[in-house]
């Protein structure tokens, strides 16, 4: 189970063109808004990365207005482990599981979930929260990163996970996104 404590979101690349190019982009965008805003409600660390930013562009407009208080990680490597500031900027949180969320599936995202997993993190994708150009290549990394003992979740049930009971201070915030 989740616990909020030892959680935090790593957020991939969900910039440029490329975030309207993904399948079924305007659902990605808005489940991703969600997945930060409870992130924030919960108070989990949030780290974003942004792949060859002068060429693929920033982080879209309705994500970078929610992550104004962050610094993205600015990376050329597809797995994000292989950049040394974002290694430190794990480094920096006491976290030992990630909730992972972004695009393109099949390459970054994957890529990076794998390498974090390899580095002793607990991995969590969250599936509504994650796309590639192809549907079937977001299936296609689903199933290896379930192959290779990353846990796949989904919005509503990493959050409540986190929130654990309609008592906390969280809940109806968490409730309203939801909505």
């Amino acid at each position: 189970m989740l616990m909020k404590e030892t959680t935090g979101l790593i957020i991939v690349d969900i910039q440029g063109k490329l975030a309207r190019l993904v399948h079924d982009s305007d659902t990605l965008i808005a489940n991703c808004e969600k997945l930060i805003k409870g992130a924030q409600v919960l108070d989990l660390p949030i780290v974003y990365l942004e792949q060859n930013p002068d060429k693929l562009g920033t982080t879209v407009d309705e994500l970078g207005v929610l992550l104004s208080e962050y610094s993205p990680i600015h990376k050329y490597s597809f797995n994000a482990c292989d950049e040394p500031s974002f290694l430190d900027a794990l480094k920096s949180h006491n976290i030992d599981t990630w909730l992972v969320c972004g695009i393109e599936a099949h390459i970054c995202l994957y890529q990076t979930a794998t390498g974090l997993s390899e580095r002793g993190y607990k991995v969590q994708v969250v599936s509504d929260c994650t796309a590639s150009r192809k549907a079937l290549n977001k299936q296609l990394a689903l199933t290896r990163l379930q192959q290779n003992n990353i846990a796949i979740t989904g919005l509503e049930m990493c959050l409540y996970e986190m929130v654990k009971d309609c008592r906390t201070l969280e809940f109806k915030d968490i409730l309203t996104l939801i909505r």
